[in-house]
């Protein structure tokens, strides 16, 4: 095929797209946004400027995605992220434990793929748009150019899920970059411009590998040529050493000075020069032979970036939201990580690489951050989300964004179903719809339940074959020595059941035990203590009783503390139970915890000690038998609608006996039925980082693997035997009617008591 080389205008190929939502930005909350959507029935076109899905999650950056677990090193137990953040994070560890972040792009894509509704435009960069009036966006402009095609897109409804606000900031809507001054909202941690600049700083990883053989490695030119002077940071151990890679260089940071939109590019050559003179300094410096066989087999092209534009939204999340935990009744999210604030000199800074602060809990995002006033048809999501700097330190961390990425693509739904603006939702009658609609599918809102969702389940009666009556956690053997503080989270609803248990000591001395509560019930900070016993051991075994002769008089999680005592060991158990976790007072530097939170007077900020578990197969309950059962666990824990421990187990768990649990629902009358979801432990406590750490586990141990759902006529409607998802949607091809619908569920392998954490059955 040939052309005439005289032909007056070449240009683009030209397709025009038209779509319901249309999703501007493929990280984490753009892929979360366009699959809700998308489920919801609506037509989605997602338009994303890179090879791959992801962002800083991708194999481009890998960084890990993380959110309220904060590596497990806080007090937000069972606080991972639920609904569709949830099921790419199990679903990565199950196919991904090892946390390659090629593979993590690999089920992002299959996400995306497996949806219908979603026309997906990678490599495709956004960069003009059209507004049929001035506040009605029309239309986006994107070009591809791997195959020369312009893309028009017209919309009903736009999602600026960029990162940097492309979107918003074409159409007109308003935002700021920068940090505000204190007085601007009141809050005590509003940052020392001279330390923290105005803004956090871009970093840019690299990996290593072992080649088997000494590998030569010249820098080139541009590299940073006296890094160990001009880093502080090499020097010390609490941030370097040769054998650290990927995320552990977080610190290598820069940028918080500049403008992080117009200033990428000399960002990225600045942090190309660090990279590369930091890998100069491993590989040539003489100090590390250690290094010898290790080769650089990837590092960044481009850096990923933690701040830029903040759009103004209905809201303005500020600190004292945050460490307040202040409530909104337009809540559709949640966040966790600490409020992290870094240097502004970032890898050139002496002393920290960030300022962490903990709240000591979880708090609410409200809806109305998500839109802007500017706009009658765009949602602002993803760190862009309307924030002041403080409070972006901790909403900005990619699996909180995402939440508010799900709740956009289930609002979109809403507004064109009912004919709604974007504002419209935040009315308190529709908030509540989006409420319901994000639970349903797996989300978790503290405080927040189902109200109005039809669940055939609320007229039921439940029976089951059994239920747990915990009475003991039995010991396998290994032991903990009480270096530092351990703890048993136990829930109660009224009096502390007494326990007793073997302890050894090495010589004659004396523990304390304390009962511990939180004093907000739906924490997980020991910031009360209620009682204290105080026992005398001998050198040797002790068969120890404790009973605190404490009620409570709202259900809650308790903590029996035992507190340091080098000379003592504590029996450990093997055995899992949904909704129980031993928890540690320990040190976890990786995310500012060393014990105890200190913060300095006046930055509106708690002190209060960390007391977090620790990682399967070390992580274990505390061995001990209970005076009085807990009774924790019964069928009726089905009706809630939090689907994860929160206040309660708020899970059934079948006796321990019980090797083929069965469930039966049953109505008076005969019921149309369609649709069964059943929500299941996929252990919400646990971080699941996408990328690096590695598991232990691919599949949850308290997660069934395998049911069958029968009809009231005995007929097999399902057969699962893989599970490993926290939520099981099964849709029958026709409706059937029935009275009674029974579940028969085989109990996993191992010392395990599994739960199943809620159903909804409807037409």
């Amino acid at each position: 095929m040939t052309f005439d080389k005289l032909e007056r205008k070449r240009d683009f190929v030209k397709v025009n797209l038209d779509a319901d939502l249309v999703v501007a930005g493929g990280g984490l909350t753009g892929v979360c946004a366009a699959i809700a959507a998308a489920r919801e029935g609506l037509k989605v076109v997602l338009v994303q400027d890179r090879p791959v899905l992801g962002g800083n999650a991708s194999s481009e950056v890998r960084l890990w995605a993380l959110g309220a677990t904060s590596h497990m090193g806080n007090n937000n137990r069972w606080s991972r992220e639920g609904g569709i953040m949830d099921e790419i994070l199990v679903e990565n560890t199950f196919r991904n434990k090892e946390g390659n972040p090629v593979l993590f792009d690999m089920v992002l894509i299959d996400k995306v793929l497996n949806e219908k509704n979603i026309t997906l435009l990678l490599n495709t960069v956004l960069y003009k748009a059209e507004k049929k009036d001035n506040r009605t966006v029309s239309s986006v402009t994107a070009l591809n150019p791997q195959n020369g095609t312009e893309y028009q897109i017209s919309g009903r409804l736009f999602a600026d899920c960029t990162g940097d606000g492309t979107l918003g900031y074409l159409t007109g809507a308003s935002f700021r970059m920068g940090a505000e001054d204190r007085n601007v909202y009141g809050e005590g941690f509003a940052p020392d411009k001279a330390e923290y600049g105005e803004l956090l700083g871009h970093s840019i990883l690299f990996y290593m590998k072992d080649a088997g053989k000494p590998v030569r490695f010249t820098a080139p030119d541009f590299a940073l040529k006296d890094a160990e002077k001009r880093i502080p940071k090499l020097s010390n151990p609490d941030y370097f050493n040769p054998g650290q890679q990927g995320c552990k260089y977080w610190w290598l940071e820069y940028g918080g000075r500049l403008d992080t939109v117009y200033d990428t590019e000399e960002i990225k050559f600045e942090l190309w020069k660090v990279v590369y003179g930091v890998w100069d300094y491993i590989k040539n410096s003489g100090k590390f032979p250690q290094a010898q066989n290790l080769t650089l087999e990837w590092a960044g092209l481009f850096p990923g970036k933690r701040e830029s534009r903040r759009f103004t939204g209905l809201y303005t999340i500020i600190q004292q939201d945050l460490i307040e935990q202040r409530r909104h009744y337009d809540a559709v999210a949640y966040g966790g990580w600490a409020i992290d604030l870094h240097p502004s000199d970032g890898v050139y800074a002496g002393g920290n690489g960030c300022h962490q602060w903990h709240s000591k809990g979880v708090y609410q995002i409200p809806y109305r951050c998500y839109v802007t006033p500017d706009l009658d048809n765009l949602f602002i999501g993803g760190r862009i989300m309307s924030s002041s700097h403080v409070a972006n330190g901790s909403t900005r961390v990619m699996c909180t964004a995402a939440l508010g990425g799900e709740a956009i693509g289930r609002a979109a739904a809403i507004c064109i179903g009912r004919k709604l603006a974007p504002a419209d939702i935040a009315a308190p009658e529709n908030i509540k719809v989006l409420q319901d609609m994000l639970i349903r599918n797996g989300n978790f809102i503290p405080g927040v339940t189902m109200e109005n969702d039809g669940n055939l389940m609320e007229k039921a009666t439940v029976s089951v074959s059994s239920e747990l009556n915990l009475d003991e956690l039995p010991h396998d053997g290994t032991w903990f020595r009480l270096e530092y503080p351990a703890a048993e989270l136990i829930p109660v609803k009224d009096r502390v059941p007494g326990f007793t248990m073997t302890v050894e000591a090495d010589s004659n001395t004396e523990l304390t035990v304390e009962l511990r509560s939180s004093a907000k019930p739906e924490n997980y900070t020991p910031d009360t203590t209620d009682s204290v016993r105080k026992i005398s051991l001998i050198k040797g075994m002790n068969e120890i009783s404790v009973d605190f002769d404490f009620t409570y008089t709202s259900p809650r999680y308790v903590f029996l503390c035992f507190m340091t005592n080098a000379r003592v060991r504590i029996p450990l158990s093997g055995r899992l139970v949904t909704g129980l976790t031993s928890v540690f007072n320990h040190i976890n530097p990786a995310v500012s915890n060393f014990g105890k939170q200190t913060p300095p007077e006046g930055i509106g900020v708690e002190t209060f000690e960390f007391w977090c578990p620790k990682r399967r197969p070390e992580g274990k309950n505390i061995a001990m038998k209970f005076t009085r059962a807990l009774d924790a666990f019964s069928a009726e824990n089905l009706r809630n609608s939090y689907f994860r421990p929160y206040i309660g187990t708020n899970a059934w768990v079948a006796a321990v006996e019980d090797v083929s649990p069965m469930l039966r629902l049953e109505w008076t009358d005969v019921r149309q039925v369609k649709e069964i979801i059943l929500y299941f432990d996929t252990d919400s406590d646990h971080a699941m980082e996408s990328v690096q750490m590695g598991h232990y586990d691919s599949v949850m141990p308290c997660c069934y693997r395998e049911y069958r759902i029968f009809d009231s006529a005995g007929n097999e409607l399902v057969h699962m035997t893989d599970n490993y998802r926290t939520v099981n949607r099964i849709r029958l091809e026709k409706a059937v009617s029935v009275h009674s619908l029974t579940i028969e569920f085989t109990r996993p392998d191992g010392d395990v008591c599994p739960g199943l954490m809620g159903i909804n059955v409807a037409l």
